[in-house]
């Protein structure tokens, strides 16, 4: 219900979850690039702003996107004229990283702070829906978590 009384629309409802999960995925995207950024100039990767940049763009794009965005520093590494294969090495374990903190804590915590989708679903929701629907499941279990969860509190909270 709104606040004059008059019950919510369901289609204002979705919209709504709709546009925090966007807020949640930009958040994200945000706080990858920021992670890249550090990573990548720490290393001293060549162009570090620029791969940051496609990389927090690319964490649009679900499952493929991070891997993706590896191609850039790992390839401006290893032309670089230098056999250095440490800090190839380090651009590696750095992708890996990211991609941990990124499925295991960042992504469900900011989904669950803008969407309140609790924080064991959105960890298990694009788990399970990636086993039974293989890329959409994926795709499309964190948006759909945040409508059902947004449904979810409309009909229990008594406003």
């Amino acid at each position: 219900m709104t606040t004059s009384g008059t019950p919510q629309s369901p289609f204002r409802t979705a919209g709504g979850a709709l546009l925090n999960w966007w807020r949640a995925a930009t958040l994200d995207a945000l706080i990858v690039g920021g992670l890249w950024l550090i990573g990548l100039e720490l290393i001293r990767v060549p162009w570090a702003p620029f791969w940051a940049l496609l990389g927090a763009v690319l964490q649009f794009i679900p499952t493929f996107g991070g891997m993706i965005a590896l191609i850039g520093p790992v390839l401006s590494v290893a032309f670089q004229g230098s056999e250095d294969w440490w800090r190839l090495g380090l651009v590696l374990g750095l992708y890996g990283l990211i991609a941990i903190l990124e499925g295991l804590v960042i992504g469900p915590y900011v989904l669950h702070r803008t969407t309140r989708v609790p924080w064991w679903a959105a960890f298990l929701g694009p788990i399970v829906l990636g086993i039974l629907i293989p890329f959409w499941g994926v795709l499309l279990a964190p948006p759909a978590l945040a409508v059902i969860y947004a449904f979810r509190q409309r009909r229990t909270d008594p406003r």
